[in-house]
This record gives structure tokens, sequence and C-alpha cells, in this order.
């Protein structure tokens, strides 16, 4: 491999892992749901957890640490007793939940055409192997 491939691939490399790191938090399976159900102002725990079907109490947890820790969501502790805790979504995620909304409008408008590739692919594709190599 020449010098200048190398050079190549490591500044690819180097700024793209920011951006796959930042994309894993950001499109991971909850938090995409998390961020679309306090979408419409301060959501409560109990809220998020009925809103984010399929998701456990402590996958909730995690995944809000983590939207908090990346400065996607804000968490309110109100001083009452049993404490009451908001989450709110951050400036920075508003902006992102407006690409999430094209992104799933994006998808609504070609479900249909992208499954009718898909079976027009499948109909006609030969089977590989891992290597590229078809079946023999």
């Amino acid at each position: 491999m020449s010098r200048s491939h190398t050079d190549v691939s490591q500044e690819v490399t180097a700024q793209a892992c920011p951006l796959v790191e930042v994309l894993d938090h950001v499109a991971g399976k909850w938090s995409i749901s998390i961020l679309v159900a306090a979408a419409h102002g301060p959501v409560r725990f109990t809220e998020l957890e009925r809103s984010v079907e399929g998701i456990s109490r402590r996958m909730l947890t995690l995944n809000l640490r983590r939207l908090e820790r990346d400065g996607l969501l804000t968490r309110t502790v109100h001083p009452t007793v049993p404490p009451k805790v908001e989450y709110r979504l951050t400036p920075m995620a508003r902006e992102l939940h407006s690409y999430l909304t094209g992104l799933v409008e994006w998808a609504e408008r070609h479900r249909g055409t992208i499954a009718q590739a898909r079976a027009d692919y499948d109909s006609t594709a030969t089977p590989t192997t891992e290597t590229g190599r078809a079946h023999q």
C-alpha cells in the first residue's frame, strides 16, 4: 500500500470517528424514540417509560444519562416529595429532532419503493459467500 493511500485512509478515519461515535449514540434503537417522546416539552421518567414501547427501566436510565452527557437532554429535579424529575430537549436536540422528522417523512414516502426494490433484488440475486463469490 502506498504512503499516500495510507495517509488518506488515516485522515478519513480520523474525520469519520467522531461522526460515527455521535451517530451511534443518536441513532441508537432507543435514543430516537426518547428524543421524539421528549420533543413536546418536559417529560417525566414514567411518561417516557410508557411512551417508548419495549424499553426496560434500566435501558431507559442508561440512555437518558448518555443523552444528557451528550448535551441533548437536560434533567431537572424539582424539590418535592417524592422528587419530580423532568427531561427536556436542549436547543441542539431540537435541531436534531427537525432532521429526524425529515428522515421519518422520507422513510414513510419511500417505504413501498424500498420494499419493491428488495423484492426485485431478492428474486434475481445470486446467493454469494462472504468472499463475494457465487455459491457453486
